[in-house]
């Protein structure tokens, strides 16, 4: 294998892994400010008050866009990752 197609299949992975792990990491941002903004404000200061709701909201985006990140890797794998294993 030249040097040029593994770097170039590696580069394709590494974005396949942004694009698929980014809608997690978004909510994670947006509940992770907005729950710290919500302390801040009222002075509750309860650790559960943080990582329940991120989780959850984690979870739920996690299975709204699971159909999205399964489509991504079948169709990485089977443009790139399959010829490479064939040999074409």
């Amino acid at each position: 294998m030249e040097d040029l197609v593994f770097f170039d299949t590696m580069r394709e992975g590494l974005w396949v892994a942004v694009m698929i792990s980014a809608p997690m990491l978004i909510v994670a941002l947006v509940a992770g400010v907005s729950i710290g903004l919500f302390q801040a404000l009222t002075s509750v200061q309860e650790m559960t008050l943080t990582f329940v709701p991120k989780v959850g909201a984690m979870l739920v985006v996690f299975w709204v866009s699971m159909s999205f990140m399964s489509k991504s890797l079948v169709e990485f794998y089977t443009a790139r990752i399959i010829p490479l294993i064939i040999g074409s």
